[in-house]
């Protein structure tokens, strides 16, 4: 499969007979949408940035719904969580997905707002590839987000939510490389990932963004 990243908490995951397109956003928070055609779309939570499901093009399926979903061999767990660490209190629910595609696991936490409880560790444990918020505001931060990437061990981290040359109002992608102890981290455009090509030990892998 092939992920690139739309901006914000977006991604297009395209594998050999599906496309999935994860929190597609509206032109409020500034990204310039680029309109993908997919067969799957999965929604973290009902705000603007997050939900834009009728800009996707191909009629796809939408997520938007704690609960077991299988479609076309693609199996998805929707699982609650919160997008504060007040149990929704101030910014409501959020829900992480569990995507099993091509014999590779995929979560994407969308707005998560609070390290997961220890049975929803439980639940997260085998992931392959995590897509985790970084900027903080709204979402988890960088020391949060560093400490959920220990506690789970997958093998690739790709970080998402954070402060760009659009969007302003989050913080540096640069604050969550450093709680990683990494010294810098170079963006690549796309990313291929299959099974066999997984690496042993946890790496973080950062998508450029760039307009379509």
């Amino acid at each position: 499969m092939e992920v690139t990243w739309l901006g914000h908490s977006c991604f297009k995951v395209r594998g050999r007979q599906v496309t999935l397109i994860t929190d597609p956003y509206d032109g409020s928070i500034g990204y310039r949408w680029p309109a993908p055609t997919a067969n799957l779309v999965t929604v973290s939570h009902s705000h603007p940035g997050h939900s834009y499901a009728a800009g996707v093009s191909g009629d796809p399926k939408v997520i938007s719904r704690p609960g077991e979903y299988e479609i076309s061999d693609v199996f998805i767990i929707g699982l609650a969580s919160f997008h504060d660490s007040e149990q929704g209190a101030r910014l409501g629910r959020n829900i992480a997905y569990l995507v099993e595609m091509e014999d590779v696991t995929l979560c994407h936490l969308g707005d998560l707002g609070h390290l997961p409880s220890s049975r929803q560790v439980q639940e997260l444990s085998n992931t392959d590839v995590l897509f985790v918020p970084v900027g903080g505001v709204s979402t988890i931060g960088a020391e949060m987000a560093a400490e959920l990437v220990r506690l789970l061990s997958p093998k690739i981290v790709i970080p998402m939510h954070y402060e760009t040359e659009v969007v302003r109002w989050l913080e540096p992608l640069s604050k969550f490389v450093k709680e990683m102890g990494l010294r810098e981290v170079v963006p690549q455009p796309r990313l291929s990932i299959t099974r066999s090509n997984l690496p042993t030990e946890t790496t973080v892998a950062v998508l450029a963004y760039r307009e379509f």
